[in-house]
């Protein structure tokens, strides 16, 4: 069978051609059974022309049967009329050889002598019964020659009957062949490759001997089993590679941690250049770095620390003009650049080809698109950079940019703190001891006219004023170092009170309760600061103007913070408009309240003490809580 047939169409071969087969051997048989059929009916039929041969001659013998000797003879005529031409829907008809042929012959031309003689004369009984004899011998001819013609038929079934007996036995064979030829022997060899694959051989291959499906399936497993063995083969070589990729990227994260955590703990920017420019000499293995600042034109590049640099060569790339060799990009062509050094075509300023040094790798220091600096690696070999050294050192020159912004925004906010520490030093200042400064200025005016005046009196009055004055703005000195000396506490204010209360009572020798009450979450640090200093001044105006016995201070948490400071002294009257030093006290409580969106009142009477209460808000204002943490920072 040709070998591009498919095994679909090789097993429709193979089963067309046995049906047929099977097909022309059982058509053959109903065909002979047929002429059997047909012979068996004619041989009843001449024997049924024996019997009415007889009964035609025992019929002339009678004289008064005319009438159905005439019929006897039509029958006998038709008799052989149906021998002749035959009945297919019987079947009936003469399995026709040459001897059956010469014997229908002579029985016909007999039968026709017979039949002249007995319708024209009158045989006697002898005479009927002995041509009868003589004409049944002759049928009994044509019977002997038709069943001998039956015979032959018969044994030509029988040997239809054995071949296909024996057409069905290698039809079966065939079957079975075929089945193992193009089924089971090419599974027997997949299966086979299947095993030795399991085994572990990858070098086992099936023999294609077809292009059916089979035959496609056995080339796609060698296809299989040939990439199976090439990956197989190339496994370690990839588990090495991938491997070192693996650690290329863990040593670069390794890399970047280790940046990152000196960059992020760097006290200046001396130490984070140095330490910077160290590091990445040995991330990216070359022969030098310098690390170098821009101004905010990008006017100029100032060398802020180096590794490997020559002496000689430092001095002169201290200050660099931007643009005036390979290192300085100006800002608008700033991106990581590979110059390679030639001989022929020297740079500008020509430091680094004297150096020694063929390739230079210049990677900008960015942020927000604003040139902070730039990095410089210099190399005394020929250097390419792939993707991913370039994103690496993008990486590091984008957390130094990110450092240098850091230290530049905590120097701002040290700077700031310190501003904002002395404003409120001058508020201090101004709101107590510079007032006290005014009236001793007053009291010396005062002085000099009694003095000029020779008014004795007078002089002694201004100087109890005088003395009285000093001791007040003494006083105040010292409350103030006690003030900011104070500290608050990250979680709760109550420390800070507590201290605040035990000087006031020790300078006084009051008697002083702190009661609180309720739980509520902690104020901020810059909060509790502007809180302890009103209370503070609250202390102080009950030190200097009240002449009490007892001070009570309440604090209570919840709904909202609430400060209460309690004295049973002279009071007075809190509605008067009067300008004395009370009211200051009061008007610098107010200013610090509204820092922090607080309310100050005060409850107050002549004779009957003073209470002075401190409200904060449930909630904090945005713009407040943004100020707090200004504030923090």
């Amino acid at each position: 069978m040709p070998g591009r047939w498919t095994l679909t169409a090789k097993l429709y071969a193979s089963g067309f051609t046995f049906l047929l087969l099977a097909m022309t051997s059982i058509g053959l048989t109903l065909w002979v059974t047929w002429n059997l059929e047909g012979g068996a009916a004619a041989v009843n039929e001449a024997g049924r022309m024996r019997m009415q041969t007889y009964r035609l001659a025992i019929e002339l013998s009678k004289p008064s049967g005319t009438a159905d000797t005439k019929a006897m003879v039509r029958a006998f005529d038709d008799s052989l009329a149906l021998l002749r031409s035959g009945d297919p829907s019987r079947p009936l008809f003469v399995p026709w050889s040459q001897a059956s042929r010469g014997r229908f012959d002579l029985v016909t031309q007999r039968w026709r002598m017979l039949r002249e003689r007995w319708l024209n004369t009158q045989p006697t009984a002898a005479e009927a019964t002995r041509d009868a004899d003589a004409f049944v011998a002759l049928v009994d001819g044509l019977v002997a020659a038709i069943e001998g013609q039956i015979a032959r038929w018969t044994a030509i079934l029988h040997l239809f009957q054995l071949t296909m007996l024996a057409l069905a036995i290698a039809g079966a064979v065939a079957m079975l062949y075929a089945g193992y030829l193009f089924v089971l022997n090419p599974l027997a060899r997949l299966k086979r490759g299947v095993v030795s694959m399991q085994q572990g051989d990858l070098s086992t291959r099936v023999t294609v001997e077809s292009s059916d499906e089979f035959g496609q399936l056995s080339a796609g497993f060698n296809d299989m089993a040939q990439t199976l063995q090439s990956l197989y083969g190339s496994l370690e070589d990839k588990v090495r590679e991938k491997t070192a990729r693996l650690e290329v990227k863990r040593q670069r994260l390794a890399d970047l941690y280790e940046v990152s955590a000196f960059l992020a703990s760097a006290p200046t920017l001396d130490a984070l250049a140095r330490g910077f420019a160290r590091q990445v000499r040995t991330i990216a293995l070359a022969d030098g770095v310098a690390v170098r600042w821009s101004d905010e034109g990008n006017q100029r590049y100032l060398l802020l620390a180096s590794d490997g640099l020559a002496p000689d060569l430092r001095e002169a790339q201290s200050c660099l003009e931007t643009g005036s060799c390979h290192c300085g990009q100006p800002r608008a062509q700033a991106r990581i650049r590979t110059i390679p050094i030639h001989e022929e075509r020297p740079a500008p300023l020509d430091h680094c080809r004297k150096a020694g040094y063929r390739t230079l790798i210049s990677v900008p220091v960015k942020l927000h698109e604003r040139v902070l600096g730039e990095v410089d690696l210099f190399f005394r070999g020929d250097v390419s950079l792939d993707d991913e050294e370039r994103d690496l050192l993008d990486t590091l020159a984008s957390h130094m940019a990110s450092a240098m912004e850091s230290l530049r925004a905590a120097a701002l906010e040290r700077e700031a703190a310190v501003a904002q520490e002395r404003g409120l030093l001058a508020q201090e200042l101004h709101d107590s001891i510079a007032q006290s400064l005014a009236f001793l200025k007053i009291q010396v005016q005062l002085l000099r006219d009694a003095v000029r005046r020779q008014d004795a009196a007078a002089m002694d009055r201004v100087v109890g004023e005088l003395d009285t004055g000093v001791r007040e703005s003494y006083a105040d000195v010292r409350e103030l170092l006690v003030h900011f000396r104070t500290r608050t506490n990250e979680e709760d204010i109550e420390p800070a009170l507590r201290t605040t209360l035990s000087k006031f009572e020790h300078q006084t020798g009051l008697a002083v309760r702190l009661e609180t009450e309720g739980h509520g979450v902690a104020l901020a640090p810059d909060i509790q600061v502007q809180v302890l200093h009103i209370l503070q001044e609250a202390l102080s105006n009950v030190r200097k103007h009240a002449g009490a016995r007892h001070v009570v201070m309440r604090v209570s948490r919840t709904p909202c913070w609430r400060f209460e400071v309690q004295d049973d002294g002279q009071g007075f009257d809190a509605a008067s408009p009067t300008g004395d030093e009370t009211h200051v006290g009061l008007r610098i409580m107010q200013e610090r309240a509204q820092r922090i969106g607080a309310r100050v009142r005060v409850d107050s009477a002549s004779g009957r003490g003073c209470t002075v209460v401190l409200e904060l808000p449930a909630e904090q204002p945005l713009e407040e809580t943004e100020h707090s943490e200004a504030a923090l920072t």
